[in-house]
C-alpha cells in the first residue's frame, strides 16, 4: 500500500541569548530576555492537507492577516506583513483554509442550473438566495468571507444578532447594497452591539397582516412543497385504468352498438315492439362510470386527508429571538434573518451561521454523510481568524438544516429556509408515495388470491357457456346481430363475475380505516407519524413508560429542601415530624447571607437551559419543567431578575450540557476576583457521591465549608430518601472554585484546549443544597393503567429517578403490584440474558435507568415475543424508540430527535392518550376484520349464485344481470367499506387480550359467520330462483311473472347484503349488533343511501337492470326472506367456536388435498394461455396508455414543470455527490472522476526541509 502522507518537517529549538535582539523584539507573550524566531527554509512544494498548510501566498487576495511572502510580486496586501529579506531570520507560519486563494467573485459565482437564484433585482437585501446557498453548497469559508462574515450577513439581511427580527416588520423601504454589507463587516464593532433595524422597517401600528412580506417574497418561507397530489381527473383515470373494467367497457360498447343496430337497422317481428337490447349495454357503461366516479372521489378524499395529516406531522415549535424576546414559533414561520436557539436534542430547521455557543457539536450524518460529531465555532471567531490569517478548513460556523444538535447550547443566524436550505433540497429530491402498511400489503395479497379464484370461476363459466353456444349454432335461426349479442352476453357475464369476485375494496377499507383513525387520534392527542403504528398499537402487549410528564402532570414545584446537611425547609411543615427540625420556606430563604444567596442564585439562573418567554400570551419560563421549577423558586425567594439579564451580567467560560448517562449538567463562570466557579446540578444520590464537603452556616457573610462527614452524608441520604418516599424528584446542587480554567493537570478537549474534560474536574465538590420537586400524578392515570392491565397490556415504569421515588409513584398509579419486581438500571444491565429472561416477566419498575438500559429492556422484551410500546423524550431515547414496535415521543417535553425516532407523538405527554391509541389501533384491526367478513360473504354468494344460475339457464343468463352485479359490487366495495371502517372504539374494546403477531386474518368466529351467512343466502336465493314459480304460483311461460320473480330474487339478494352488514358490526358472539350505531353518522348516512338506491332501482330501474316495479306483497316477500339473516346470525353466534373450529379444520384439510393437485394441473394448462394474454395485453393496451398519457399531459400543464423539477432534482443529487467527495478530471473519459484516496500521486513521499525554531 502506497503512502500519500505529507511528512511534517523536523523542528529544532535553540535557546541562545541574544540581548541585542530583545530591544527590537515585538513578540507578545515572551519574557524580556527571550525572543522567538521561526526559521523555515524554502519548501519545494505546497499541498493542502485540509487543515494548516504550508504554501506560498503569491496568489492570496485582500489578505488582512500578517503574512510572510516569499515573492517580489506580491500585491494588494492591506495587513501588516513581515516580508522575507536577505538578512532576516524571522518568518511567520500561517494557516490556510480550502478556497483561501479564491476571489469573492469566484466564491459566489453561480452554476448553470441555479443562475435564477442569483437574480433578485427588486430585493431590499444585499444578498440573493443563490449567494447565501453558496455558504453550504458545500461548506465554504471562501463564500463566508466574500459575504462579510457574520457581521456582513447581519447588515445584508437587515436583522440584528441580539434582538433578532422585529415582530413589526412588514415591508422594507431601504435597500442595502452588497458592498455596504461587506464593508460593514470591517468595522471594529462587537457583534450585536446595537440594533441595525429601525428606520429600514415599515411599521404599521403593530398590525401583523403582511408580516415579513418582503422577506418571504425574496427568500420564501420554511415550507417544503408537498408532492403534488393527483388531480381528480387523474384519479378517475387511475380508477378506470383496470384491465377488467376496460374489457367490460369494450364489451358493453360492442353490445350497445349491436343493440342499436337491432333497434334501428332491423324491422321487428309483427306484434313485437322495438328491440331494447341496447339498454343493457348503456346501463353497463353507466354503471362503470358510477364505479369510476365513486372510486375516484374516494381516493381524492383520502389524498386530501393524508396531505392534512402530513402537514400536521411536520409542524413543530422552535425557539427564536424576535424583538429582543425569546418566543416559540412554528417551524414553518422561520425566516431568513431569524435568530434561533440551539439546544442539545434539537433538529435544526434551517441553514445558518453560528452566532455564539458553548460546546456545540452536531450530527450531520443525515445531511452530509459525515459520521463524526462536528464541533461548531462561532461566526465572529471564524471571521477574526480569517482576518488575522490563522483560519483553517477545520473551522466550522455552518449550521446545516436536518442535522441534530448532540450537545451544547447557542444561537445561530438563519441564512436559507425551505427549498433553498440543504435539507429542503434533499427532501425535494426524495419525496415518495405514502407508505403501505403491513396489513395493507397482507390484504392486497389475499385480494389477489380471491381474485384468482373468481377469475378461474369466470373462466370456467365462460368455456361452459361458449361450448353450449357453439354447439347450438347449427340450429340457430336468429340473425347475425342476435348471435353476436348472445356471445357478448356470455362474455359480459363472465367478466362481471370477475369484477364482483376481485375484492378491490379490501385495501381501500384499510386505507379508509387508517385515515379515519389517524384523524380521530389527532383529536385524542395522538399524532401518528407512521401508519403502521396504528395497526401495531392495537396488539401491544407491554408498555414501557416514562414517569415525569407521562404518568405525572409535569407541573413541578420545589416544595422541600436542605442547605448542606443541617438546615431542612419545606412549604408545608409537618408538625408530626419530630426527628428533625423543618423551617418554613420563606424563613429559610430570609436567613441566607448575601454571599450564599448570590451563590444559590448563580446555580439556579446560570446553570440552566430554560429561558423566559410567552406561552398563550402569559409570561412564563420555557424549558425543562425541572429547571423552570428551580427558576420559579429563584424568582420568588431569591429576588432573581430576568434570566437574560442574570446571564448577561455573568461571564460564562464553559457549559456542560445535561447528559442522561451522568444525569447532571454544569456551567463554569469567571468571578469578579478572577477565579472560576464550577456549578453542577443533577440527580441527588449521584451528586452526593461526588461531594466531599458541605456548606455550613448559610447565614455568615462568607462561604463557610467543612468536610462532609459520614454522619452528615447519612443525614443528606435520609433527606433524599424522605423526599423520594413522598414522590418528590430530588435534585442536588454542588459547586467548586478554581484559581484558573482549565485547572492545572486537568485534561482538556482535543479540539479546544480552553475547555476542560468534565469528568476530570468533577470531583471533591461542595454540597450546596438538595431540593425536592413535587410532580403530582396526572388525573386519570390510575384508571388508564388499570384499563391496560385488564386489556392484557402490562405497564412498566422506566425512569431515571431513584428507586424510592419511582416505587412510590408506581404504587400510586397501580403499576407496582404486590409481587412485582423493582430493579435499578446499573444492576439490570449487568445481568446475563438468562437472568434477564427470568426477571423481566415480573419486572414492573426500572429505576435509575439510562437510555441504553431502556433499549436493552425493549430488545429483550421483543425477543421474548412481546409487542412493545415505549415512551421517550430525550435525544438518547432515540434508539429505544426506534427499537420498539411502537415508539411514543412527548410532544411537549420531547426533543426533535426523539420525535423523529418515534411512530406516534403524544401531543399532551399524557399516559391516558396511550390508552386511546390502543383503542384506536384495535378499532382499525376490527374495522378491517368487519369488512373482510362482509366482503367474503358477498363474494362467495354472488359468484356461486351467478355461476350456478348461468349454467342451469337454457339461454346462459345469470339470475343476476351484469348491471345488477355491478350495483352489488358498488355496495360491497365502496359503501360497506365506508360504513364499517368508521365505527369508533368503545371502552369495551379493552376487555379482550391483544392478538399475537402470528394471529391469522380470519378468526374461527369470522369463518363461522361467513360460511353460515353464505349458506343461508344461497339457500334462500336458490329456493326463490328454482322453486319460486311453484311457491308463488307463477307460470314460467309468462314473461311478466318471470320478470317479477327475477326482480324478487335480485331485491332479496341485495337486502340480505344490507342486513348482513349490521351482523358484521360485531366480531364476537355477543348479540347486540346495534351497539353504538347512533354515534356513527357515516354508517347511518351510507345505509340511508343504500336503502334509497335499492328502492329507486326497483321502482325506476326497469330495462337497465332487467327488472320491473313490484307490488307491496312482492316487496314483503323480498324483505321477509332477507330479514331472517339477522335471526340466523343469532343462531350462528350460539354455536361454540370450538365446535366450529373442528369442522373448519377438517374441511380445510379436504380442500387442500383437492386444490393442490388441481392447481398444478391448471398451472401446466394455463401457463401458455397466460403468456399469450400478457403478449396481447401489451399489444392492445400499450398504445392506449401512450395515447392517454399524451392526452393527459396536454390537459395537465404541469407536466413540463414536473420534468423540470425532475431535472432539478438530478442536478441537486449530482451537486451533493460532487460536494461530498473531491473530484479530479478524467481526461480519458471526458468527465470528472471521484478519487478513492487523497490526490497526492502514489509512491511520492514529500519531504519538506527542516523548520528551525530559535528561542534566544
Amino acid at each position: 500500500m502506497t503512502s500519500n502522507r505529507l511528512l511534517a518537517p523536523p523542528i529544532s529549538i535553540h535557546t541562545t541569548p541574544h540581548q541585542h535582539d530583545v530591544e527590537n523584539s515585538d513578540s507578545e507573550g515572551l519574557s524580556p530576555d527571550q525572543s522567538l524566531s521561526l526559521q523555515i527554509p524554502p519548501s519545494p512544494t505546497s499541498r493542502s492537507m485540509g487543515g494548516s498548510t504550508l504554501r506560498s501566498r503569491s496568489e492570496s487576495f485582500n489578505s488582512f492577516a500578517e503574512t510572510s511572502r516569499s515573492r517580489a510580486d506580491s500585491f494588494n496586501s492591506q495587513a501588516e506583513t513581515a516580508r522575507s529579506r536577505a538578512n532576516s531570520d524571522v518568518k511567520t507560519l500561517i494557516s490556510r483554509f480550502e478556497g483561501d486563494e479564491v476571489s469573492p467573485e469566484e466564491a459566489l459565482r453561480p452554476s448553470k442550473d441555479n443562475e435564477k437564484d442569483f437574480k433578485d433585482d427588486n430585493s431590499p437585501f444585499a444578498f440573493s438566495r443563490g449567494q447565501l446557498n453558496k455558504l453550504l453548497g458545500p461548506k465554504s469559508l471562501a463564500a463566508y468571507r466574500a459575504l462579510g462574515g457574520i457581521r456582513g450577513l447581519e447588515k445584508g439581511l437587515q436583522t440584528d444578532l441580539v434582538a433578532g427580527l422585529s415582530v413589526d416588520e412588514t415591508s422594507i423601504s431601504r435597500k442595502v447594497e452588497f458592498q455596504e454589507a461587506t464593508e460593514y463587516a470591517r468595522q471594529r464593532k462587537p457583534p450585536g452591539s446595537g440594533p441595525i433595524l429601525g428606520h429600514d422597517i415599515a411599521v404599521v401600528d403593530h398590525e401583523r397582516k403582511g408580516q415579513y412580506h418582503d422577506r418571504i417574497g425574496v427568500f420564501s418561507d420554511n415550507r417544503i412543497p408537498t408532492k403534488k397530489s393527483l388531480s381528480i381527473w387523474k384519479l378517475f383515470w387511475n380508477a378506470f385504468n383496470d384491465r377488467v373494467l376496460i374489457i367490460l367497457t369494450i364489451a358493453a360498447v360492442v353490445s350497445l352498438a349491436l343493440g342499436i343496430y337491432e333497434a334501428v337497422g332491423q324491422t321487428p317481428e309483427p306484434g313485437d315492439g322495438p328491440s331494447l337490447d341496447w339498454v343493457e349495454g348503456l346501463a353497463i357503461e353507466v354503471a362503470v362510470v358510477i364505479v369510476v366516479l365513486v372510486t375516484g372521489v374516494n381516493d381524492y378524499r383520502r389524498e386530501k386527508q393524508f396531505v392534512a395529516l402530513n402537514a400536521k406531522k411536520e409542524d413543530r415549535q422552535v425557539k427564536a429571538v424576535r424583538s429582543g424576546k425569546s418566543v416559540q414559533i412554528s417551524v414553518f414561520d422561520v425566516m431568513v434573518g431569524d435568530v434561533l436557539h440551539l439546544e442539545s436534542g434539537d433538529s435544526i430547521p434551517a441553514d445558518g451561521i453560528l452566532i455564539s455557543g458553548h460546546g456545540i457539536r452536531c450530527d450531520e450524518s443525515s445531511a452530509t454523510g459525515e459520521s463524526d460529531a462536528m464541533k461548531k465555532t462561532s461566526g465572529q471567531e471564524v471571521w477574526d481568524r480569517i482576518e488575522n490569517g490563522t483560519a483553517t478548513s477545520k473551522l466550522d460556523p455552518f449550521i446545516i438544516s436536518g442535522s441534530k444538535v448532540l450537545e451544547g447550547v447557542g444561537k445561530y443566524l438563519v441564512t436559507s429556509v425551505g427549498v433553498n436550505s440543504s435539507f429542503g433540497k434533499i427532501m425535494m429530491s426524495l419525496q415518495t408515495e405514502n407508505e403501505e402498511t403491513p396489513l395493507q400489503v397482507k390484504l392486497a395479497r389475499m385480494a389477489n388470491w380471491i381474485g384468482y379464484l373468481g377469475t378461474a370461476a369466470a373462466g370456467l363459466l365462460f368455456f361452459i357457456l361458449l361450448i353450449r353456444f357453439l354447439a347450438g349454432l347449427p340450429g340457430n335461426t336468429e340473425t347475425s346481430a342476435m348471435k353476436g349479442s348472445a356471445f357478448l352476453n356470455i362474455l359480459i357475464t363472465a367478466i362481471t363475475i370477475i369484477v364482483v369476485a376481485v375484492p378491490e375494496g379490501l385495501p381501500v377499507a384499510v386505507t379508509l380505516a387508517l385515515s379515519f383513525a389517524t384523524k380521530k387520534m389527532l383529536k385524542e392527542n395522538n399524532l401518528v407519524r407512521h401508519l403502521r403504528a396504528c395497526e401495531t398499537m392495537g396488539n401491544a402487549t407491554t408498555i414501557c413508560s416514562d414517569k415525569t410528564g407521562t404518568l405525572t402532570q409535569n407541573k413541578m414545584t420545589v416544595v422541600a429542601g436542605t442547605w448542606g446537611s443541617t438546615v431542612n425547609f419545606a412549604r408545608d411543615v409537618d408538625s408530626t415530624d419530630s426527628e428533625r427540625e423543618v423551617t418554613p420556606f420563606a424563613v429559610a430563604f430570609e436567613r441566607l447571607s448575601g454571599e450564599t444567596r448570590a451563590l444559590l442564585l448563580q446555580s439556579c439562573a446560570l446553570n440552566t437551559t430554560a429561558f423566559e418567554g410567552e406561552e398563550d400570551g402569559v409570561f412564563t419560563f420555557i424549558g425543562s419543567k425541572t429547571e423552570t421549577a428551580i427558576l420559579t423558586m429563584a424568582k420568588d425567594y431569591l429576588g432573581m431578575g430576568p434570566v437574560a439579564e442574570e446571564r448577561g451580567n455573568a461571564e460564562i467560560v464553559q457549559l456542560i450540557p445535561f447528559d442522561s448517562d451522568r444525569k447532571c449538567m454544569g456551567v463554569v463562570v469567571r468571578l469578579g476576583n478572577g477565579t472560576f466557579r464550577l456549578l453542577v446540578k443533577g440527580a441527588a444520590e449521584l451528586m452526593l457521591a461526588k461531594a466531599t464537603s458541605e456548606l455550613i452556616d448559610t447565614t455568615e457573610d462568607h462561604l463557610a465549608r467543612c468536610d462532609l462527614t459520614p454522619t452528615a452524608r447519612a443525614r443528606v441520604t435520609a433527606s433524599i430518601t424522605d423526599f423520594a418516599g413522598k414522590s418528590l424528584r430530588t435534585i442536588a446542587m454542588l459547586y467548586k472554585d478554581f484559581q484558573q480554567w482549565p485547572p492545572l493537570n486537568a485534561q482538556t478537549l482535543d479540539d479546544d484546549s480552553s475547555m476542560a474534560v468534565f469528568e476530570d474536574v468533577f470531583e471533591d465538590m461542595t454540597l450546596l443544597s438538595v431540593v425536592g420537586i413535587q410532580d403530582p400524578l396526572r388525573e386519570g392515570v390510575s384508571k388508564a393503567v388499570k384499563q391496560c392491565q385488564l386489556a392484557g397490556v402490562k405497564v412498566r415504569m422506566v425512569t431515571g429517578d431513584n428507586v424510592m421515588t419511582a416505587t412510590a409513584i408506581a404504587i400510586q398509579c397501580g403499576i407496582k403490584t404486590e409481587h412485582g419486581l423493582v430493579l435499578e438500571g446499573p444492576k439490570f444491565r449487568e445481568m446475563s440474558e438468562e437472568e434477564m429472561d427470568e426477571a423481566i416477566p415480573r419486572l414492573e419498575v426500572l429505576a435509575r435507568s439510562s437510555p441504553h438500559d431502556k433499549q436493552l429492556l425493549v430488545k429483550r422484551l421483543k425477543e421474548l415475543g412481546e409487542t412493545v410500546a415505549v415512551t421517550g423524550d430525550g435525544t438518547n431515547d432515540g434508539p429505544a424508540l426506534k427499537t420498539a414496535d411502537v415508539g411514543f415521543s412527548m410532544g411537549i417535553a420531547g426533543t426533535e430527535v426523539a420525535k423523529e425516532a418515534s411512530a406516534i407523538i403524544l401531543m399532551d405527554d399524557n399516559f391516558s392518550s396511550i390508552v386511546k391509541a390502543i383503542m384506536w389501533g384495535r378499532s382499525v384491526n376490527d374495522a378491517v376484520a368487519k369488512f373482510l367478513q362482509f366482503q367474503i360473504t358477498v363474494n362467495i354468494t354472488a359468484v356461486v349464485l351467478a355461476f350456478v344460475s348461468a349454467v342451469s339457464s337454457s339461454d346462459g343468463h345469470s339470475v343476476l344481470s351484469p348491471v345488477q352485479l355491478l350495483w352489488v359490487n358498488l355496495i360491497m366495495d365502496t359503501f360497506a367499506a365506508l360504513a364499517l371502517a368508521t365505527d369508533g372504539p368503545t371502552e369495551k374494546i379493552l376487555d379482550r387480550k391483544p392478538a399475537p403477531k402470528s394471529a391469522p386474518l380470519f378468526t374461527t368466529n369470522m369463518w363461522k359467520m361467513i360460511v353460515g351467512q353464505a349458506v343461508y343466502q344461497l339457500a334462500v336465493t336458490f329456493v326463490l330462483y328454482f322453486a319460486g314459480n311453484s311457491i308463488l304460483g307463477y307460470s314460467k311461460s309468462n314473461a311478466i311473472q318471470q320478470k317479477d320473480l327475477d326482480t324478487i330474487v335480485f331485491n332479496t339478494f341485495v337486502w340480505m347484503q344490507i342486513f348482513n352488514q349490521f351482523n358484521c358490526r360485531r366480531l364476537d358472539n355477543r348479540l347486540n349488533i346495534f351497539e353504538g350505531i347512533h354515534r356513527n353518522y357515516f354508517f347511518i348516512g351510507i345505509n340511508i343511501i343504500m336503502f334509497a338506491g335499492q328502492v329507486l332501482i326497483v321502482f325506476v330501474g326497469g330495462e337497465a337492470f332487467q327488472i320491473k316495479r313490484i307490488n307491496g306483497a312482492q316487496w314483503a316477500i323480498s324483505i321477509l326472506c332477507a330479514l331472517p339473516c339477522l335471526l340466523w346470525a343469532i343462531v350462528l353466534r350460539y354455536i361454540p367456536d370450538a365446535y366450529a373450529a373442528v369442522v373448519f379444520d377438517f374441511a380445510a384439510k379436504i380442500w387442500l388435498a383437492l386444490i393442490r393437485p388441481t392447481l398444478k394441473v391448471l398451472r401446466v394448462v394455463f401457463s401458455p394461455v397466460a403468456k399469450t394474454w400478457r403478449g396481447l395485453s401489451k399489444v392492445v393496451f400499450s398504445p392506449t396508455k401512450r395515447f392517454t398519457k399524451r392526452a393527459m399531459s396536454k390537459v395537465r400543464p404541469n407536466s413540463a414543470g414536473q420534468k423540470s423539477t425532475a431535472s432539478d432534482e438530478e442536478a441537486i443529487t449530482g451537486d451533493m455527490a460532487m460536494h461530498s467527495v473531491p473530484t479530479t478530471p478524467d481526461t480519458s473519459k471526458g468527465k470528472a472522476s471521484v478519487p478513492q484516496s487523497p490526490v497526492t500521486p502514489p509512491e511520492v513521499r514529500v519531504q519538506p526541509p527542516p523548520i528551525t525554531l530559535t528561542i534566544a
